[in-house]
């Protein structure tokens, strides 16, 4: 595993800086990783399945839609990597979260599934971001119209999980 310098304030958009910033300088991100993917099973294996539609407001997402969109953005942003990390200089679209949460379908599906897909994401994040040569970390694009770095990726999928399991103690008692 290639130990990576946490990426410069050019390397990222705004929009994924406070990601990013969710990841102290000490921490190695791939260690990161993970770590979260130990986490997040721990954490949803003591949520029970009959508490998986609970909103906490009117409008917000549920547990279930959480982690589909958990699913959803680390697909996309890896994506990113990929393309980036391939040389593709082809300027990536940005995604309508709300749109994707909307047309997931996750009524029908238990937690244990959405959590076991969400893990076989992770892994394949994991995998992709170990395998990495140096020469390939500090390439740059552009996605969702703004800059992004091959090395800010990982921060962004981990600095993003973090956001959600902060608002999850908070908001779902989860």
């Amino acid at each position: 595993m290639i130990a990576t310098p946490r990426p410069g304030a050019d390397e990222d958009g705004p929009s994924f800086a406070g990601y990013v910033a969710r990841i102290a300088d000490d921490e190695h991100v791939v260690a990161v990783l993970a770590h979260q993917l130990q986490q997040v099973v721990v954490w949803l294996g003591d949520v029970p399945e009959t508490r998986g539609h609970y909103r906490y407001a009117p409008g917000k997402w549920s547990i279930k839609q959480v982690i589909g969109h958990l699913s959803d953005t680390e697909r996309v942003f890896a994506y990113r990597a990929l393309r980036i990390e391939r040389g593709d200089v082809t300027p990536l679209p940005g995604m309508d979260d709300q749109a994707y949460v909307a047309a997931m379908q996750v009524g029908e599906r238990t937690l244990a599934d959405l959590v076991g897909e969400w893990g076989d994401v992770r892994r394949a994040s994991i995998a992709l971001f170990r395998n990495l040569a140096a020469p390939a970390w500090p390439r740059r694009g552009i996605a969702d119209d703004q800059p992004i770095s091959v090395r800010a990726l990982p921060y962004v999928i981990a600095g993003h999980l973090r956001h959600h399991l902060e608002t999850s103690d908070v908001r779902y008692g989860a």
